[in-house]
């Protein structure tokens, strides 16, 4: 199924010169929703994943369903201030500026194999940043799956070394 085709681009959001894909446009109709997951699914469902962590908030979506679907739990990465026990912080460059992840400091057992998920791959600051929390805690990084990858800002490059998994390659 070609998944590009349900992705809402809005331009010059959430600044001027960024074009913004819409996921919601996506997973409004179950058919395309679950073909995305269903991809996700084909790629690593049989492999040895003990957790997912799925990035604020997109993320969430899928991570959230695949961890479900695989038998495996789920952490969420914040942005800081969002979780109330004590947290492990990551600081990432953007696109379009500069930010910060926390994940809690128990979320990730020594040795678990984690799969991290999000909805976009960009610069690759964010997933490198999620990427890093978890080997902080003693977690290994089985791999990191996106809906989109936006090839021409060359984010795979900030994750050499992981599997990156993108269902949907896009220039801009």
């Amino acid at each position: 199924m070609d998944l590009a085709r349900y992705i809402r681009n809005v331009p010059d959001f959430p600044v001027a010169g960024i074009q913004f894909k819409d996921v919601t446009t996506l997973l409004k109709q179950a058919v395309p929703f679950a073909a995305s997951v269903e991809s996700l699914l084909d790629h690593y469902g049989d492999r040895p994943i003990d957790l997912i962590v799925g990035i604020e908030s997109r993320g969430f979506i899928w991570g959230a369903v695949l961890a479900y679907e695989m038998g495996v739990g789920f952490v969420p990465v914040r942005k800081p201030g969002k979780l109330p026990a004590e947290t492990v912080r990551a600081e990432y460059t953007l696109e379009y500026g500069t930010n910060a992840l926390e994940m809690h400091r128990d979320a990730v057992e020594p040795g678990q194999q984690v799969l991290v998920v999000d909805d976009l791959l960009a610069t690759g600051g964010t997933a490198k940043a999620t990427c890093e929390l978890v080997e902080q805690l003693g977690g290994k990084v089985f791999g990191v799956a996106f809906l989109i990858e936006l090839t021409a800002l060359n984010g795979r490059e900030k994750l050499s070394g992981y599997d990156v998994l993108s269902l949907v390659q896009m220039d801009e």
